[in-house]
């Protein structure tokens, strides 16, 4: 709320999670701004409730399949006593595009 009550309030928020998001969609509507003429809103995760909310949210889609496997490839060759061959692990994200996003209002680019 204390970001949608500054004198120059944001045009978009990009929130930690797709639940954050929502909360920042009940905060828009609390203040009576628009989603996505007011305010666009992105979330992270993909969740499923993130095309069911309305309007549908733009989030950064994590491989949570992929993740959950290189997890557990991971914690069995630590069981195992292995040596791992790396400290960290990056997977490709994707942004699904929904419709809680839009240029700021007065711009069209």
């Amino acid at each position: 709320m204390e970001l949608l009550n500054r004198p120059e309030r944001p045009t978009a928020i990009f929130a930690c999670n797709d639940l954050q998001a929502i909360g920042v969609y009940q905060a828009a509507r609390t203040m009576g701004l628009r989603i996505p003429a007011d305010l666009s809103v992105v979330g992270f995760d993909d969740l499923p409730i993130a095309a069911l909310v309305d309007p549908p949210l733009t989030t950064v889609r994590q491989p949570l399949t992929e993740m959950a496997a290189a997890a557990t490839e991971l914690a069995l060759a630590l069981g195992r006593g292995e040596e791992t061959p790396q400290a960290g692990l990056e997977l490709a994200t994707t942004l699904t595009v929904r419709e809680s996003t839009a240029p700021p209002a007065g711009r069209a680019d």
